[in-house]
């Protein structure tokens, strides 16, 4: 229990002091950092409230909500964090609504050179050239579950599986592909558009791995005025249209 109240207190600090009608609190996937924060700020200037972000794993974000953390809104990078929570009953009935999708890639360094063609049963271990692949835990963060799914699809999953390695988030497995820890890694297309130091050398088959596809939802107890303003301004033109400069896809 100690660990637990301790737990509460450090993702306090997170966002500090009590909600108020004019604020809204977001837990986000890491993939949606820049985005959100872009959201934010255009519904801030629009409404008036004040927005507080967070971002992480979902995994890691869902556990903290059953946790109890001060979270108003979770945006979620798969169907299942937010299934795990609605299972839960800590999701607020009629506010789920999917509010962006987006494609998985390979990157490599962007000093890097050639590319890769992703086809069935290839060797894909060759193409590490003796290093790892990054990519996000593939048994509980959504990008490495799509990752794993598309790996599998294609036939590659058990050739270097044994040659990953993992992060916490795909943010994590971004950064080491772009200091050049890893010669090749797998994230979201627009976790590779935000990084100058990595590029894009192959983009996986969209029936390779389920839609990657962005719900948000307010949590059970927290549908406040301002809360329910920032999941309507999601739907609208001006933030579909960030969505879709972020390199997001939208609905609209």
């Amino acid at each position: 229990m100690r660990f637990v109240a301790g737990f509460l207190v450090a993702l306090s600090l997170l966002f500090p002091g009590a909600a108020s009608a004019q604020e809204v609190r977001v837990g986000a996937a890491a993939s949606l950092t820049n985005v959100i924060d872009a959201l934010g700020k255009a519904w801030s200037a629009e409404s008036g409230g004040r927005f507080v972000g967070n971002y992480a794993a979902s995994s890691a974000l869902a556990r903290q909500i059953e946790q109890g953390a001060p979270v108003d809104v979770f945006l979620s990078a798969d169907l299942a964090w937010m299934d795990f929570l609605e299972g839960k009953e800590l999701i607020e009935a009629g506010t789920r609504r999917v509010v962006a999708a987006n494609t998985l890639v390979l990157i490599a360094p962007a000093a890097s050179t050639g590319s890769v063609v992703l086809r069935q049963g290839m060797d894909f271990k060759a193409e590490l050239r003796g290093g790892r692949l990054a990519v996000a835990n593939p048994d509980a963060v959504p990008a490495g579950k799509y990752a794993k799914d598309a790996l599998t699809s294609l036939g590659l999953w058990s050739q270097i599986e044994s040659s990953l390695a993992p992060a916490e988030n795909v943010r994590a497995t971004l950064a080491l592909v772009a200091r050049g820890e890893t010669p090749l890694g797998i994230v979201y297309g627009t976790d590779a558009k935000v990084e100058p130091r990595v590029r894009v050398v192959a983009v996986f088959p969209a029936g390779s791995h389920k839609p990657i596809v962005y719900p948000a939802a307010a949590i059970k107890g927290k549908a406040s005025p301002a809360t329910l303003s920032f999941l309507k301004f999601l739907e609208t033109e001006k933030a579909r249209a960030i969505f879709r400069e972020a390199g997001f896809t939208t609905g609209g």
